[in-house]
């Protein structure tokens, strides 16, 4: 069986986290060509390795599957660019955000194109993406979209391209929001009168030991937090508070990822 030529349009943090997500698993099938001016610090040791070639412009040759990993803005520049390298056959993965598929597909034509949606734990392979393919997409285009993109975590689809702006305010902005209660759990153990910096010791570990917690166990969320909260206990007195009907944190978590899709969905429109 031949490589799989991958042309890899953008070699910052997310397409290096690709990259690495690839040869992790070995990449002995895989033929990738980088074209960026720039080599980003998580691809550099592939390519000084001699595991992905670097190019400053798009080859004159198709590839089996380009991945586009470059910033939303710079979409409508680099998409013309990329006409040599697709062919009848070509598979496209965008991971572009706010870029919708009718866009790329002005650009290059009938190709079978996937729209994705990474977040930053990929970085480190913990990440998750979900994903929506245009009706060129079959099963396989699916399979070896899963087998590129499962590198950085799990992969998940979707029924509708508008659902991707969902996924965006929901895990491709998530992270953000986790960072944000680390800081404000620390903040409050200050104020409860803890030293700040351990206070965000202790925050920091919490929160990444309870989302490691999590990924490991089979219970619900809803069942790990039962586990920790005694009746009337320290636990059900603060949960008192961030389970309020009015002001508590689901209707607040409502309201953010609400905005973040419609911000998402004003994106995509241009």
């Amino acid at each position: 069986m031949s490589a799989l030529r991958i042309l890899l349009l953008g070699g910052g943090n997310m397409g290096g986290a690709l990259a690495r997500g690839w040869f992790a698993g070995g990449g002995e099938a895989l033929d990738v060509t980088l074209v960026d001016p720039k080599l980003g610090d998580a691809i550099r040791p592939l390519v000084e390795a001699g595991s992905v070639r670097h190019a400053q412009a798009v080859p004159a040759e198709t590839a089996d599957v380009v991945v586009v990993a470059v910033k939303p803005q710079m979409m409508d520049a680099a998409l013309p660019a990329l006409k040599p390298a697709i062919g009848s056959s070509t598979l496209v993965v965008s991971i572009a955000a706010g870029t919708p598929i009718a866009a790329i597909e002005r650009h290059l034509g009938e190709a079978a194109v996937v729209r994705a949606m990474p977040n930053t734990p990929a970085l480190i392979g913990r990440g998750i993406t979900g994903c929506f393919g245009n009706a060129r997409v079959g099963e396989a285009e699916q399979a070896v979209t899963e087998q590129l993109l499962a590198g950085c975590g799990p992969v998940e689809w979707v029924g509708s391209e508008a659902l991707i702006d969902a996924v965006t305010a929901v895990s491709g902005s998530g992270p953000a929001y986790v960072f944000y209660l680390t800081e404000a759990l620390a903040e409050a153990g200050a104020a409860a009168g803890l030293d700040l910096d351990l206070a965000m010791r202790l925050a920091r570990a919490t929160v990444s030991g309870a989302g490691e917690l999590m990924r490991q166990s089979d219970e619900t969320p809803a069942r790990l937090r039962q586990n920790v909260t005694s009746p009337n206990g320290t636990t059900a007195a603060a949960l008192g508070v961030l389970m309020a009907a009015e002001g508590g944190l689901a209707p607040l978590m409502r309201e953010a990822v609400a905005a973040a899709k419609r911000r998402a969905e004003e994106l995509s429109q241009g």
